[in-house]
Formats: structure tokens, C-alpha cells, sequence
């Protein structure tokens, strides 16, 4: 069976992006949103530690650090006019998510806190800056729950469950136009046609190809693959972030948030390494470059466990209380998947 719908704006995926996305679109036009998961269960749910905008409310910032930052951070090889653009427009993108009422956490002075995180500096470069907006460790499963309320309260239209198979092209004269898409319902088997004036794709990546990785099963490239298969163009494909703190073996974020708060990456021989690296910023330092430090302990034969083959992270002078208020998730999953805890032992 086949059925056909008709809407303003069709938006594929349902995480950070194709909810923000339906809650500018849904009060002005009819907005349909297709997922193949229930809303809150996208990958955006997996973010732990915070989204960085140049708020100020803790320490002196400014958005040209932290473009200065980013720009510097992509080894020079982001789109600068981009850059510039998505570091302005952060402090009202956060600004917006918290009148739509996400539950930040907050300082003393009742203002959005923020805490550190790799790779942000003050004055370019000189030093640590407080730059990322946080709820707990639970930043992006907030932004999922604050996102879906906005977008039921605008009657955004959702279609769970439903796997899009390929894009609708009609021919004009100037060429082909995507005019909507083909879903296949997976509860039922049927195929519909849903036709649109405006299509977004918003699939996430694909970043689950690799053997161990934070990305849920989910994550396979289905929107990138779509539109490949149609010829349409795709840009900086050959780019993968990698982050650099999992659980090892399983491949379970371990937030920046951590480090953010005070952790330190500590060797199979007990040394705090980073500052052989990265010796302003040590554990802060921006995530590839983490990432090859820690390649290098363990190719260089310093590495922990029985093989050598993972470093630690310590948390313990942290305290109980902190690791409680501020990274419960994060202690919950050592605890629970590695029989290990923060509060006394190394993870």
C-alpha cells in the first residue's frame, strides 16, 4: 500500500538539528518530522557535557575567541566565514533553548553556568576559558526533551519509525528539484510518499562504521547515502571527529564535562602526560590532539591494564559531591559497565 501526504516543510531525523529546525518551522507552516527512532532517543541524547557560546557568565569571553578558538581547532581548514557565523549566533542559539525552558544549571547569580572544555581559550590561546552551557552530564537527552515539548507545542507532525528510502525529484526547466521523499513505515511495511516544498535532511553521521565508537547502532549514514545516490553534492565527507575519552573496549562517551570539571589523563605509569603536550592547557587541550597523545602513551609502551593498551582518567580528588551534581551519568556508567568507582578508583 502506498500513501501520500502533503506538507510546507518535510524534516528528516528527529535529533538537535531536525527539532530545532521543526520548532522554527512549525508555528508558520505545516512541518512534518520523519525518524526512524522515537524522538528522544536520537543521538543527540548520547551529548554529555555542554555546547559552547561565548556567554561570559562566569569568566570574561567573547565570540572571537571563540572563533579564534574554533578556527584554530580545525587546524585551518573549517570555512572561516562559517565559523565566524556559528560562533556569533551560539549565545542566542543557547539563549533560545533556555526561554524554551531547558534546565541549564545554574550559578549562585541564577545565570546559565558554564564550565571548561577542550580546546577554548581566553586572550587566543593564553589560557582555560569556562565557555560550555550544561545541564549536569545530560546535556544533549535536555536539549532532546526541551526540543520535542516546543515542537508538540507548535503541532509539529512526527512519524516515528519511519525509514526513508530515497528522495522525490521533479524535472523544471532549470534542472531537478527535490520535491519530498519515500518512507518506508516500519511497523507496518507500507511505502509512503510524503511531498513537500522544502525538504531537510538532518540524519546525523555515519560514524558507527568503525568497531569501537560512541555513536549508537543508528548512526549509518542513511541521509549521507541518499543524497549520494541522487548526485547531489556532499562536502567535507572525508572529515571524522574522534573523541578522545570511551570507556575502553566499549566505546562509552566519557564526557569532556570530565575533564572540564578538574579529571586528569594519567599513563599506566601514574604521569599526567598531557602536560608533555599541551603544556598550557594539559587535559584541555583540543580533541585530536588528546587523541594522538593518548595513541602515543600506548604505542610508546605506556599504557595501563594487563596489555597496556588504554590510559586512565582520575576523578578522585574531585569528591563524591561534585561527581554527584555535576557528572552522575558519567559515574553511573563506570560503575556500572567497568565495576569501577570514580570516587575511589581510576577509570
Amino acid at each position: 500500500m502506498i500513501s501520500e501526504h502533503r506538507y510546507d516543510v518535510v524534516i528528516v531525523g528527529a535529533g538537535g538539528a531536525g527539532m530545532r529546525a521543526a520548532v522554527e518551522a512549525g508555528p508558520r507552516v505545516r512541518t512534518a518530522v520523519l525518524t526512524k527512532l522515537y524522538p528522544t532517543r536520537s543521538h543527540t541524547g548520547a551529548a554529555q557535557g555542554g555546547m559552547c557560546a561565548a556567554l561570559a557568565n562566569v569568566e570574561d569571553d567573547n565570540w572571537e575567541w571563540h572563533t579564534f578558538d574554533t578556527v584554530k581547532g580545525g587546524d585551518y581548514l573549517a570555512d572561516q566565514d562559517a565559523v565566524e557565523i556559528m560562533c556569533r549566533e551560539a549565545i542566542d542559539a543557547v539563549l533560545d533553548l533556555e526561554k524554551m525552558g531547558m534546565p541549564f544549571n545554574r550559578t549562585p547569580e541564577g545565570r546559565i553556568d558554564q564550565r571548561r572544555f577542550g580546546g577554548h581559550t581566553r586572550e587566543h590561546g593564553k589560557a582555560p576559558v569556562r565557555r560550555a552551557c550544561y545541564a549536569a552530564d545530560r546535556t544533549g537527552h535536555m536539549i532532546l526533551q526541551t526540543l520535542y515539548q516546543n515542537c508538540v507545542k507548535h503541532d509539529v507532525e512526527f512519524f516515528n519509525e519511519f525509514y526513508v528510502l530515497d528522495l522525490a525529484l521533479t524535472q523544471t526547466t532549470s534542472g531537478p528539484v527535490v520535491t519530498g521523499v519515500i518512507a518506508y513505515e516500519l511497523a507496518t511495511g507500507d511505502i509512503h510518499v510524503f511531498h513537500a516544498k522544502a525538504v531537510v535532511i538532518a540524519t546525523g553521521g555515519s560514524g558507527r562504521m568503525y568497531k569501537t565508537t560512541s555513536n549508537a547502532h543508528t548512526l549509518t549514514g542513511d541521509g549521507i547515502g541518499i543524497v549520494f545516490r541522487k548526485g547531489l553534492p556532499l562536502e567535507d565527507m572525508e572529515f571524522h571527529q574522534f573523541h578522545p575519552t570511551g570507556l575502553a573496549g566499549l566505546g562509552i562517551l566519557i564526557s569532556e564535562a570530565v575533564r572540564g570539571e578538574g579529571g586528569r589523563l594519567l599513563n599506566g605509569q601514574g604521569e599526567r602526560f598531557m602536560e608533555r603536550y599541551a603544556p598550557t592547557i594539559v587535559d584541555l587541550a583540543p580533541r585530536d590532539i588528546v587523541a594522538r597523545s593518548m595513541v602515543r602513551e600506548v604505542l610508546e609502551g605506556r599504557g595501563a591494564g594487563p596489555h597496556k593498551d588504554y590510559v586512565y582518567i582520575d576523578v578522585r580528588h574531585l569528591g563524591a559531591d561534585v561527581l554527584a551534581a555535576k557528572l552522575p551519568d558519567i559515574t553511573e556508567f563506570a560503575r556500572t559497565y567497568l565495576g569501577v568507582d570514580p570516587v575511589n578508583e581510576l577509570v
